[in-house]
């Protein structure tokens, strides 16, 4: 394992940390296997924005007496009163899941806690005025919270919490899919703008944690892929933590197996972790494949196409929460009405009016 340090604290980071959304389909037994092997071969950052429930007492059994030489990011917002993961900015149904969250965890402290992702303005109005946002500064003073952070799909939602100065870490999608340019800007916001977050975190001594290192997988597969191509994990491990401000990438494991497999990133010769064959592919690769670049803005119905579309490839390719999500938007797919600016403005040929539908079809109502 090599480690980073958080720079509002100084703690020593692993680079590649443990990701909880997968984890839960495991059986109990593996559940805890994996854990084990996971702080075994030097993990020790660990992201809650599980899936279910499941995992937490799982970690509180085997993390134990070694709770000081883990580090734990946890949600104010993610919600496992029944079991599956919610969403919820309610303060008191915050407080009873992080009281419930602490209990199953066996631990009377958070290393990181979480304004939970916040992909609009209206979120963040609704966290401020809510009461949530104080609640974690509250605990901070305490010293219940330790650092606070804030996870956004956004890069204007990001910038905003910083204007603000609360962060000590950012948990952000970060890959080559988000972030891919070849003569012009085709990303999850524009290029410029995630490029100028990454400096401004690293400017400011904000660590990034990355979530969707592999874009919910599709990175992975040539059929899914907006490259047309598969990329390895390595290759995306090393695409983010060479972006600036980046401290750890927290892929998803599903069992002791994915550990072993992705800590072979550090065994890895620089040639199998070298992604600059992204650098030779042109716009031509994506056509037809939303990438999120949102040239395709404004809607004059004031839909986040490419958020929407995002939401839409990961619920397919199995992210447990990419669904509830999509649902939290102020307005979804239903609200198109197919006038085809979006497709007369998209550098790679979607047709988004036909792609609503679909997505229309596939969530309902």
């Amino acid at each position: 394992m090599e480690y980073r340090k958080l720079p509002h604290g100084g703690e020593d980071i692993g680079v590649i940390g443990f990701g909880t959304s997968y984890i839960g389909r495991a059986d109990e037994k593996e559940i805890e296997a994996t854990i084990a092997l996971a702080l075994e071969m030097g993990i020790n950052y660990i992201d809650l924005a599980s899936a279910d429930a499941r995992p937490f007492p799982c970690f509180g059994r085997v993390v134990g007496g070694a709770r000081e030489k883990v580090h734990y990011q946890i949600h104010f917002g993610a919600i496992y009163k029944d079991g599956p993961y919610a969403r919820d900015y309610n303060l008191e149904a915050v407080k009873r899941s992080i009281d419930w969250q602490l209990e199953q965890l066996r631990t009377d402290y958070i290393d990181v806690g979480f304004i939970h992702c916040v992909d609009e303005q209206a979120e963040l109005e609704e966290l401020l005025s809510g009461g949530v946002i104080d609640h974690i500064k509250a605990l901070k003073r305490q010293g219940v919270v330790r650092h606070i952070g804030l996870s956004t799909h956004t890069p204007a939602i990001a910038h905003r919490v910083l204007d603000l100065g609360l962060p000590d870490v950012l948990m952000f999608s970060l890959n080559p899919a988000y972030d891919y340019r070849q003569d012009g800007d085709y990303s999850d916001g524009t290029l410029d703008e995630r490029h100028e977050l990454y400096r401004r975190c690293e400017a400011l001594g904000v660590g990034i944690s990355v979530m969707k290192t592999y874009a919910g997988g599709q990175l992975l597969d040539e059929k899914t892929s907006p490259f047309h191509r598969a990329l390895t994990p390595y290759q995306c491990i090393q695409y983010a933590l060479d972006r600036p401000g980046v401290m750890t990438v927290l892929p998803g494991f599903r069992n002791r197996e994915d550990v072993r497999r992705t800590l072979g990133f550090f065994e890895a010769e620089a040639a199998e972790r070298d992604y600059s064959v992204i650098g030779s592919l042109t716009p031509e690769d994506t056509r037809g494949r939303c990438v999120c670049c949102n040239h395709c803005q404004p809607c004059p119905v004031g839909l986040e196409i490419g958020l929407i579309n995002k939401y839409y490839d990961l619920a397919r390719h199995g992210d447990g929460q990419a669904r509830d999500h999509y649902l939290h938007l102020s307005r979804t797919a239903e609200a198109c009405v197919g006038c085809g600016r979006c497709s007369r403005r998209c550098p790679f040929q979607v047709n988004q009016a036909a792609r609503m539908a679909e997505i229309r079809a596939y969530f309902g109502r």
